[in-house]
């Protein structure tokens, strides 16, 4: 019995010392729980304090009698840190029905004791009555539910100071909209609790709402581009969702690209076009400073260097092979009102005056002569109005300046005006037959290399070339036209590139317009029809006074018109019909160091433009 004894007891100790260790070992070992959790909570009457952050919760107390959709999202889309929390509890319909009743019946009595005293007609107590009357109408028909609906809003912050800076903030917003909000003063703790999610309404201060008031309170405000076909164009900084967008499903696929110089405008570029290549679009750009080179030359596209000195040749009397039969009619007419637009810029230009008022390079008899030396001259090589007669070999400069030369009128002045363009110093590039091929995913016309007199020109021929092909073969195409303020000076090649903006859709061209002058660009009166006509917009970082013109073309608020002037670089407003985000284009390592422009970028590789 005594040998049983001892063992038990000595079990027993073991059992102690085990259990001893094991406690000792739980000390020491951290749940979930204990790292997430907070190091402290102290609650305040007016506030309290989560760790080493300052909070506070407001209710919404008072709405006006109207309130209209989309009133959340100054709330919403603020740049504080808030948790908001909305609770919305159905009321059966028979007894709203019933209390209805009974407040109409109060409501009535107390005007007809206010028309026995003679007192003034009260407004306010009619419109209650007209409100409870149209409420009844609508609930009885179902048109209308009823519910009780509580707003609570959380602020967080680091200081007290700076939790009041929020809170007035916060107040101003409701304020302006005529809705009320107050603290829950002594009732922090069952305000931190309603407001997390748990779905625990502990304040329950509610308001009475019917169906349309309610569905105003939406809370999901932010716009949201993410599409189910497309590229990615960058990070939508309002809800960190992804810009997806197909730029050929809207009304038409133009897009303009307004930033100041290193803003990132070409990197935004290039990275769609890059996408874009990979989704099966052909891409074509118009490059005055030698900027898409190497995107080209890394996905294997045509790189076209255009100068005095080079062996690239663009013939500006080609015409377009067009399958349709009343477009072909139609090639040789549209092609000879686009040449008199080339020569007014080659000789001379219509340039637009400091008041808006064109000054003509052509007097009225230069014009009408040169129509008819235009005429003659595609005559001359057997090419007429017939479509069959467009396959013979276009004219070219010199066949016009013969013409000009022998012809009655001014036709030997104007010869001579043009001479430099066929035996003279800007001779060659323009006079000869063209002998480039666009046959590739990606073709790049630089145009860095021509002389400042001969760039615009360069690029309105370059683009009456595309504008031919594109016509001859349509396919899903974009034309990216760089440095697009330069064809913006003359009001023939403005005119004529928002003529391309205009026709782009029915070829299935998406036109992309870069410039970084906003002033003159949106100055002239062609490039805001350019703007009008693009469905998509990006306006990344612009200098200051840019901002108001920007503003004034795209209606933009007081908040975005202070980020235009201090977004990074690389982030800005997107543009997509209706809707518009504030856009943060990301690229991965392997698209930064195709297209970059930034050598520190390039050897890092950062992702970022």
């Amino acid at each position: 019995m005594a040998k049983q004894t001892a063992v038990d007891v000595a079990a027993q100790q073991r059992a102690r010392e085990q259990a001893e260790v094991e406690q000792a070992f739980m000390k020491g070992v951290s749940t979930l729980r204990d790292l997430i959790a907070p190091s402290s909570i102290e609650i305040h009457s007016s506030y309290f304090r989560l760790g080493t952050k300052y909070g506070r919760t407001l209710y919404v107390y008072g709405y006006p009698r109207q309130i209209y959709t989309g009133w959340l999202s100054s709330l919403i889309n603020i740049d504080e840190v808030l948790d908001v929390s909305m609770y919305v509890y159905p009321v059966d319909s028979q007894v709203v029905l019933n209390n209805l009743r009974k407040k109409v019946t109060q409501l009535e009595a107390s005007t007809s004791i206010n028309n026995e005293k003679g007192k003034t007609r009260d407004p306010a107590l009619e419109a209650a009555i007209n409100d409870a009357e149209e409420l009844r109408d609508q609930i009885q028909l179902g048109a209308e539910r009823f519910f009780r609906f509580g707003l609570y809003v959380t602020l967080w912050a680091d200081s007290l100071d700076e939790l009041n800076f929020v809170q007035n903030k916060i107040e101003t917003l409701f304020g302006q909209q005529l809705v009320f909000s107050k603290v829950a003063s002594s009732q922090q703790e069952q305000g931190l609790n309603s407001t997390i999610p748990q779905m625990s309404d502990q304040l329950q201060i509610r308001r009475n709402m019917n169906t349309g008031a309610i569905s105003t309170s939406f809370p999901f405000t932010s716009a949201d581009l993410t599409d189910n076909t497309g590229i990615l164009y960058g990070i939508n900084m309002h809800n960190n969702g992804l810009v997806i967008f197909d730029r050929y499903r809207l009304e038409n696929a133009n897009m303009v690209v307004f930033a100041k110089s290193g803003a990132g405008k070409s990197f935004t570029v290039k990275l769609e076009a890059l996408r874009s290549m990979m989704l099966g679009t052909e891409v074509i750009i118009i490059d005055p400073e030698n900027e898409y080179q190497k995107l080209a030359e890394a996905v294997g596209g045509s790189y076209v260097h255009l100068s005095l000195n080079s062996n690239t040749r663009i013939n500006p009397f080609d015409l377009p092979r067009v399958i349709d039969s009343d477009e072909a009619e139609d090639a040789l007419r549209a092609n000879l009102v686009t040449l008199h637009g080339l020569f007014r810029l080659m000789l001379g230009g219509t340039q637009i005056a400091a008041n808006g008022t064109a000054m003509a390079a052509l007097t009225p008899v230069e014009e009408a002569d040169l129509d008819q030396a235009l005429i003659d001259t595609y005559a001359r090589v057997g090419i007429t109005s017939d479509p069959l007669t467009h396959h013979s070999p276009p004219p070219v400069i010199s066949d016009l300046y013969d013409t000009l030369l022998h012809m009655g009128g001014s036709g030997p002045q104007l010869a001579q005006r043009l001479r430099k363009y066929t035996t003279g110093t800007f001779a060659g590039i323009f006079s000869q037959q063209s002998n480039i091929d666009i046959n590739n995913p990606m073709v790049v016309f630089n145009i860095r290399d021509l002389e400042d007199e001969l760039r615009p020109i360069a690029m309105y021929i370059v683009l009456s070339h595309i504008w031919n092909i594109t016509r001859t073969d349509q396919k899903k195409r974009m034309l990216i036209v760089d440095e697009a303020w330069q064809l913006m000076k003359y009001d023939d090649s403005a005119n004529f590139l928002f003529s391309l903006a205009k026709r782009a859709r029915k070829y299935y061209l998406g036109l992309t317009t870069i410039t970084q002058d906003v002033e003159d660009f949106i100055g002239s009166k062609m490039g805001r029809a350019i703007v009008a006509n693009s469905s998509m917009q990006l306006l990344l970082k612009q200098s200051a006074s840019a901002v108001d013109v920007l503003s004034d073309v795209f209606k933009l608020t007081e908040e975005e018109k202070k980020r235009l002037a201090n977004f990074p670089i690389g982030q800005g407003l997107f543009f997509a019909g209706q809707s518009h985000v504030h856009i943060n284009i990301q690229a991965s390592p392997t698209e930064q160091q195709l297209i970059t422009t930034n050598p520190q970028a390039a050897v890092q590789g950062n992702g970022n433009p």
